[in-house]
């Protein structure tokens, strides 16, 4: 069953109205309903261009969020041959939160770095709603050391809401996790291409996604921090967080204006969710041609690159 956003019941009414029809259809075979759906499903459309096309900051932070919407899971098995998972961080425990480990993309060897959220309540749970603990970050540190001493090009795909903030994990140097993995990212000499596909919440997001090339999808956001938690910060009041989502400048677009990432991946009319096989067969077409584009440059130029990219953010501003 499909689930709708609030702002999107247009929508709803004009598909659920279809569905009545093609279930009376069903039940009399006597009733052609035909041009009456094939004119509901082009008001659905009409509806859905006129939505989307006008979407706040704080609709696209309702996209991103969606349950619907494509997990790394979803990549992973479209995108990535003979995925292997790593597990552990040799150090404490395994952290399903983040998803890591070695594949081949399109016949070339890779390293893999995810966030998976779940997409039902008990996969949910087991992924700790795609907030990573401190061992998370530990064993994406592993993987990137991997990677760097094996010559592997690194693929991430961020989706969180935020590093888990739990008193476990500050005890185990949540902080300190997140440093060492976004050192880590900006010291590897191989390429690196990181994808926003959902949420990329604060230093959860960047821990992973300090890369050569970084992308989001045309519906997903990044920021420091939640609306939610911005708008209790800087008001007491969560519910004002439709209005710090639009002056946090979070969305794809206004990111890309900034020079915090470097291109935007369009999503289907009316969200990945709509049509998860297209978007992730356009992501994959993305990856490839960054990893394309780096190919000729040695290790050192690929780390330097990446060191001036983000030392260059906000010079210009």
């Amino acid at each position: 069953m499909h689930n709708y956003l609030d702002f999107e019941k247009p929508i709803s009414d004009l598909e659920g109205k279809i569905i009545e029809l093609k279930k009376l259809a069903t039940e009399d075979e006597s009733i052609d309903t035909t041009d009456e759906i094939g004119r509901l499903e082009v008001r659905v459309r009409e509806a859905i261009v006129e939505i989307y096309s006008k979407l706040n900051p704080w609709q696209k932070t309702q996209v991103a969020r969606h349950p619907q919407r494509p997990h790394f899971i979803d990549y992973a098995k479209t995108l990535f041959q003979e995925f292997t998972p790593l597990a552990g961080d040799r150090k404490f425990s395994e952290d399903a939160a983040i998803q890591a480990g070695l594949a081949r993309f399109r016949g070339q060897p890779v390293a893999v770095i995810g966030q998976e959220k779940g997409n039902d309540t008990k996969s949910r749970i087991k992924h700790n709603f795609g907030s990573p603990r401190p061992e998370g970050y530990r064993k994406a540190i592993r993987i990137l050391e991997m990677a760097d001493r094996f010559g592997l090009p690194v693929i991430s795909l961020v989706d969180t809401a935020g590093a888990y903030p739990g008193v476990g994990a500050e005890e185990r140097g949540q902080a300190e996790a997140i440093a060492r993995s976004t050192e880590m990212c900006l010291g590897v000499k191989v390429p690196l291409v990181s994808v926003v596909i959902g949420e990329g919440g604060s230093g959860g997001a960047i821990a992973i996604a300090t890369g050569n090339k970084v992308y989001m999808l045309e519906h997903s956001i990044y920021s420091v921090i939640s609306p939610e938690g911005a708008a209790s910060i800087l008001w007491r009041d969560s519910t004002r967080a439709r209005e710090a989502a639009t002056n946090m400048k979070i969305t794809a677009e206004d990111l890309k204006s900034l020079g915090v990432i470097d291109g935007i991946i369009s999503e289907p009319l009316g969200g990945a969710h709509r049509d998860p096989d297209s978007v992730i067969a356009a992501t994959g077409d993305v990856i490839a041609s960054a990893l394309a584009e780096m190919a000729p440059r040695s290790g050192e130029q690929l780390r330097n690159d990446r060191r001036q990219k983000f030392l260059a953010i906000g010079r210009n501003l």
